[in-house]
């Protein structure tokens, strides 16, 4: 099944092919965020090989959606009520589905969901939060990145030569957003992003966990206003705010030359990293392997380093050599180590593909992913997973 594979970011439009997993055509389209030239796109469609279908990356399936399903005039009114949930990506997976669509409408279509692969169990997903709360805004942990996560997870079981059943991995994905997953046979149990992307690590312009006491205080006492707080929560913190720069290459760079403001912003970025690699583990019981993905994760060797530094209490000791000189997905363990730690390229493309297949020609569904349930979709939130 040759399968069109469109993944909509907040600046772009990316369409590949592929045939299994080769990848036998791609196009990509710098656009704004939810303005599609739909002439654009049917020539860039054109260009492509003819499919047989069609997967979209959707960032949010809210509670309702719990594996990949066909596209239909009800899941496309379900995913306009979430864009609330997610301003910055939904509206625009929903007119790449339009305009794809109006080139290929005879094709087979099947939303694939980043927040899918987290059907984490009801005490890490449940917030503490007034029941009424919870029920009349669907207010729960959903996490991101969940494609990501699922593929890092199966090229992780390739890699160590073992079913998914049975293995306990934290998968790190690092890039300008940055989010952890617990999966134990092949299913999250937990994660670090939460109700929004802002929850969890420390990324490149969002600030990670805050204590919410804070954020409360700061309304109270300094007269931000909702939109100022959002605004600097998303784009203003995390490491733009202690280095000057979001950019991790550059950060390194300057930490390299000795500037105290990028040593402190590593420092913050691992303290929280290692903390939520640690938590990651409890939730699985314990740990086979470490897994990095994601730009920063793939490409940073400073980062994998700096990461599992204090970590050997788990079994957790990497080799500088292959950490620092190798490419492509690779085992960098050192020699010893009670726990494999792997480098993988995030493939949300295969995951994508490997859904389509499953959904279409009727095979068991992915794992980490339950069935569709009822669900109300929330209110409000902001899910630039990127």
């Amino acid at each position: 099944m040759r399968v069109l594979v469109v993944n909509a970011g907040s600046s772009s439009l990316k369409l590949s092919v592929l045939d299994g997993e080769h990848r036998v055509g791609a196009q990509e389209l710098r656009t704004e965020r939810t303005q599609l030239d739909a002439d654009e796109v049917a020539t860039a469609v054109a260009r492509l090989e003819p499919v047989d279908a069609v997967g979209h990356r959707i960032v949010h399936g809210g509670a309702r959606y719990r594996r990949a399903v066909r596209i239909d005039a009800e899941v496309v009114r379900t995913l306009t009520e979430l864009s609330a949930l997610a301003p910055l990506h939904q509206a625009k997976s929903l007119a790449a589905l339009e305009a794809v669509g109006s080139v290929l409408g005879d094709v087979p279509t099947v939303a694939c969901f980043d927040t899918a692969f987290h059907a984490t169990p009801a005490a890490a997903h449940t917030y503490a939060l007034p029941q009424e709360w919870r029920e009349r805004f669907g207010l729960r942990r959903y996490g991101f990145h969940g494609l990501a996560h699922a593929s890092a997870a199966r090229r992780a079981a390739e890699l160590l030569g073992r079913p998914l059943e049975g293995l306990r991995l934290v998968t790190c994905h690092l890039g300008a957003g940055a989010s952890l997953a617990a999966v134990q046979d092949g299913r999250s149990v937990d994660t670090t992003m939460g109700f929004t992307p802002l929850d969890g690590l420390v990324m490149a312009t969002r600030s990670g966990s805050v204590d919410p006491g804070l954020l409360l205080w700061l309304l109270e006492h300094a007269g931000l206003s909702e939109g100022e707080m959002a605004h600097a929560l998303e784009h203003d913190s995390g490491l733009l705010a202690l280095a000057g720069d979001g950019d991790m290459r550059v950060v390194l760079r300057a930490a390299e030359q000795d500037d105290p403001r990028a040593i402190l912003a590593l420092a913050v970025y691992h303290h929280h990293l290692r903390a939520g690699i640690a938590a990651m583990a409890a939730a699985t019981g314990g740990l086979d392997a470490l897994v990095f993905c994601g730009g920063v994760g793939e490409h940073a060797a400073a980062v994998r380093a700096g990461a599992t530094d204090g970590l050997g209490f788990l079994g957790v000791d990497i080799d500088p050599r292959p950490n620092a000189d190798g490419d492509g997905d690779r085992d960098v363990t050192a020699p010893g180590g009670g726990v494999r730690t792997l480098v993988v390229a995030a493939r949300e493309d295969l995951e994508i593909v490997r859904q389509v297949q499953g959904l279409l020609l009727g095979s068991s569904p992915p794992d980490g992913a339950a069935a569709a349930t009822d669900g109300k979709p929330a209110a409000r939130g902001e899910a630039d997973a990127s």
